[in-house]
């Protein structure tokens, strides 16, 4: 995509979120709030809806977005990592209205109780048919992580997310999460509940013995009669970040190369749009979006970041457009493209953000809902006890939610130390809420989420922790795999995220003293990669949980975040201490 100096700041400005003045909305009824949030002009010919992670979360849930997200090296200041304040003066949006909610964690109890729950598959069908219908031929992008992330999908093994995902209409879809239900699984919904329905497409994914695709590369369909072409890039690290024994005969990867040659391909066969819909992770898809030519936009997801303005990264072919629409079915994203002598000219993009008391339940998808979750519903909302505290999950250290997590691994388990992965999937709850099984499931549904007990010496687990904070802080986003730091409890440390590799981690101490490398402690934690865990018969991590809260006597006081000491990296308008 080409674009002047003039039109680059001109399309930067126009891609905000919509709904800038809600404020005007705000205190009105949620009808006329709709109004003002949800009707965007149309623009263009081309047009694409995109959601991504939703994590199988089919209902309503409250959702606090991470007060720590740093940026290192090049990335710091620039999106994704950008927090509070800081992001909302990039967006362009005014603190207090619905959309800083959506977007930031300010003010968050107080402005959870105002707007509401986000997200929803019933809601989000509704905006899904609003927009089809003022976009006709808009295609519907899944970026993945969505067959994952909920007691049911785990009871159905994926079910329950496949049907919702082919009633709300989804034309086209990546992976990550997916492959831990196995390979044999995913070819099966691939070849039966999506033939003639949905595209599963992964242009990095092969198979291990003569490296043929394992999907389809890349489709192309024609909006309104423009070629368009969607390449899919599932998350590369898969077999690292995840069991290596569920994907035992694929290979993944980035694969720039591979890339380019299906960009070039699909050029070749006339398609006039090409979007790569992606589950790199965002600092990844900026990175690729710099080296590959010929894309018009990365539509991507992963690392779970809303970007209410789109970043226009320059190649030596053009600009391509690069996007992130959230998680847990809390936004929608819509990009449409005026497309003249058979190439972009021009686009809008808008993030809308879904406030399920603004928008009314689409009829078909809440039966749907109600039906599927039926046989589980009272074994989901069965109360373990009442939270006194906000808990949550996001932030690049450590959250409220981690923090329960890790106090009960340590108490059930007779630990020491505990370490909970830094994933960022899971939802939150508001003080007063009650925990029921359904939060316990929304926090440790995986296929292998096994509770351990291990004696580590003070050297592994320094290692371990610098590993992670490699993974996280590496300042070549090729080298990371999203996600966060590793949760510690009982263990206090300070982290350098600008040292170099192995130069991270420093002063760890249990109990206010050092760490003795050579000295064995007991260290809980769940959700190991390797293969032999599942065949030792340790609980499932949702039964430590549950042991631990129905200890508390009814209820769960407030949190102690358990976080490191911070040196070298701050300020950062990636972080601000709450």
């Amino acid at each position: 995509m080409n674009l002047t100096k003039r039109e680059f700041f001109q399309v930067l400005g126009a891609g905000t979120m919509a709904g800038m003045g809600l404020g005007a909305y705000a205190d009105a009824d949620a009808a006329t709030a709709a109004n003002g949030l949800y009707d965007i002009p149309k623009f263009g010919s081309v047009s694409f809806l995109h959601m991504t992670d939703c994590h199988a979360q089919l209902k309503p849930i409250y959702f606090r977005e991470p007060n720590v997200n740093l940026g290192i090296g090049g990335m710091k200041g620039n999106l994704p990592h950008l927090v509070g304040e800081h992001l909302l003066k990039a967006a362009k949006v005014r603190p207090g209205t619905a959309e800083a909610h959506a977007l930031t964690y300010l003010d968050y109890e107080k402005a959870a109780r105002r707007y509401g729950k986000v997200g929803g598959f019933a809601h989000l069908a509704t905006l899904v048919k609003r927009l089809k219908a003022s976009r006709p031929g808009a295609l519907l992008l899944d970026g993945g992580d969505t067959w994952q992330g909920s007691g049911t999908a785990l009871w159905t093994n994926g079910q329950d997310m496949v049907d919702a995902c082919k009633l709300l209409g989804v034309d086209v879809m990546t992976g990550h999460w997916e492959f831990t239900l196995g390979m044999e699984r995913v070819k099966e919904i691939i070849e039966k509940d999506f033939a003639g329905k949905v595209d599963f497409v992964a242009q990095n994914v092969k198979t291990n013995d003569f490296g043929d695709p394992v999907f389809k590369p890349y489709v192309i369909r024609e909006i309104n009669g423009v070629p368009c072409a969607i390449i899919g890039q599932a998350f590369p690290y898969t077999p690292i970040a995840n069991p290596r024994y569920m994907v035992a005969d694929w290979a993944f990867g980035i694969q720039d190369e591979n890339m380019q040659k299906m960009v070039d391909e699909a050029r070749g066969k006339g398609a006039q749009v090409v979007v790569v819909l992606s589950h790199n992770g965002m600092d990844v898809d900026l990175k690729m979006a710099s080296r590959v030519t010929g894309i018009d936009a990365i539509m991507g997801g992963h690392t779970h970041d809303g970007m209410p303005v789109a970043s226009l990264v320059s190649n030596k072919g053009g600009k391509t457009i690069v996007t992130n629409a959230g998680s847990n079915s809390k936004f929608l994203g819509v990009l449409d493209f005026d497309v003249k002598d058979k190439k972009v000219s021009d686009f809008r993009y808008k993030l809308l953000p879904v406030f399920a008391n603004m928008l009314p339940a689409d009829r078909e998808m809440d039966a749907l809902i109600t039906r599927v979750r039926a046989p589980y519903e009272a074994k989901l909302s069965e109360q373990l006890a009442i939270t006194e505290g906000t808990l949550y999950r996001r932030g690049n250290f450590n959250g409220t939610g981690d923090q329960l997590l890790v106090d009960a691994l340590m108490d059930v388990q007779g630990a020491d130390i505990a370490f909970s992965p830094g994933f960022r999937w899971g939802t939150s709850l508001l003080p007063g809420q009650a925990i029921t099984r359904e939060w316990v499931m929304d926090m440790t549904a995986t296929t292998y989420s096994y509770a351990t007990l291990t004696e580590m010496s003070g050297e592994t687990i320094k290692t371990v922790l610098e590993d992670v904070a490699d993974n996280l802080f590496n300042p070549d986003p090729y080298y990371q795999q999203g996600g966060d730091m590793v949760r510690v409890g009982g263990l206090q440390y300070s982290c350098n995220p600008l040292a170099g590799m192995g130069k991270r981690i420093d002063e760890m101490r249990l109990n206010g003293k050092l760490i003795e490398a050579d000295k064995k402690y007991k260290v809980a934690g769940w959700a190991p990669v390797a293969e032999e865990a599942r065949n030792q018969g340790n609980k499932q991590m949702s039964e430590v949980v549950e042991t631990w809260l129905k200890a508390r006597g009814g209820k769960v006081s407030a949190r102690k975040l358990n976080t490191p000491k911070l040196t070298g990296v701050l300020p950062n308008p990636g972080y601000a201490p709450v």
